[in-house]
C-alpha cells in the first residue's frame, strides 16, 4: 500500500521556546508539525533536534514526540545525561503527562486502557493492537470536561508505558479518538482541527546529578 503523504513542512523557526537548562539537560517546548530527530531524506532535517543543536551543539536526544503532537522534550547536554535519562525512561521512573481533545463523551470520568501495540506493517507508520504478538501497552486517563457544542471531552493522558502512537491508538480504541488525528480519528474528528490535539504538558524526575525533583510545565495551546 503506497501512502502519498503531504509534503513536510514544519512551522517556521523563530527561537526556541526553551522551558529549562542545565549544565547536563535541557527541556524544550516543541510546536506541532515538527519532526522530533531528522527523517529519512534531504527535506526531513530540519527538526526539534537540528534546532536545538544550532544554539547547544551537544544536544542528544532521550526520547521523541510524534511529528503532529506538541509539548516537552527533553534533551540530554552528554552521553552520561543521555544513558541516566534512557534508563529513567525504560524504568518508568520519569512522569509524563499528556492533554488532549477527544471525540465524543467518555462513559468513565477516569480509566485505564491496556491493550497491546505492533506496527500495522502493510500501513506503517499506522499502530494496531494485536494480543498475539503486540508489545504490553498501558494508559491511564482523567476526563477533565465535556464540551456538548462540540462533543468533545479535554482529557489528561498518563501514558505508563511509551510504545508509538500509544495514546493516539487507545483512544481510537475505545471510540474516543484524538480531534486532528489524520491517522486515527473519523474524517469528522478530523476536520475539527488543522492540528492533532495532543500536547506534553508535564515531565517530573529526579535530576539524576542533582537528586532533585524537577517538575516541568507547558500549558496546551489548544
Amino acid at each position: 500500500m503506497v501512502h502519498h503523504s503531504k509534503p513536510y513542512t514544519p512551522p517556521a523557526h523563530t527561537e526556541l521556546d526553551m522551558i529549562y537548562q542545565d549544565d547536563d539537560l535541557l527541556v524544550v517546548n516543541k510546536p506541532a508539525w515538527l519532526l522530533s530527530v531528522p527523517g529519512r531524506g534531504e527535506d526531513k532535517q530540519d527538526c526539534m533536534l537540528s534546532r536545538v543543536r544550532l544554539e547547544y551543539p551537544e544536544a542528544l536526544v532521550v526520547h521523541r514526540l510524534d511529528m503532529a503532537t506538541s509539548g516537552l522534550m527533553l534533551l540530554a547536554r552528554n552521553k552520561e545525561m543521555q544513558s541516566k535519562l534512557g534508563t529513567l525512561f525504560e524504568k518508568r521512573q520519569i512522569d509524563k503527562r499528556y492533554i488532549a481533545m477527544v471525540d465524543g463523551k467518555l462513559e468513565h470520568q477516569t480509566g485505564e486502557i491496556n491493550q497491546p501495540l505492533i506496527t500495522d506493517w502493510p500501513n506503517r507508520p499506522k499502530q494496531k493492537i494485536d494480543h498475539d504478538n503486540g508489545k504490553p501497552s498501558l494508559t491511564s486517563y482523567k476526563v477533565l470536561n465535556y464540551n456538548e457544542e462540540q462533543n468533545t471531552s479535554r482529557v489528561e493522558l498518563i501514558p505508563k508505558t511509551g510504545r508509538t502512537h500509544q495514546l493516539r491508538v487507545h483512544l481510537q480504541s475505545i471510540g474516543h479518538a484524538i480531534i486532528g488525528d489524520r491517522l486515527y480519528a473519523s474524517t469528522e474528528a478530523q476536520k475539527k482541527s488543522e492540528r492533532l490535539l495532543l500536547h506534553a504538558v508535564k515531565l517530573s524526575f529526579i535530576h539524576p546529578v542533582t537528586q532533585q525533583e524537577l517538575v516541568l510545565n507547558s500549558n496546551a495551546p489548544f
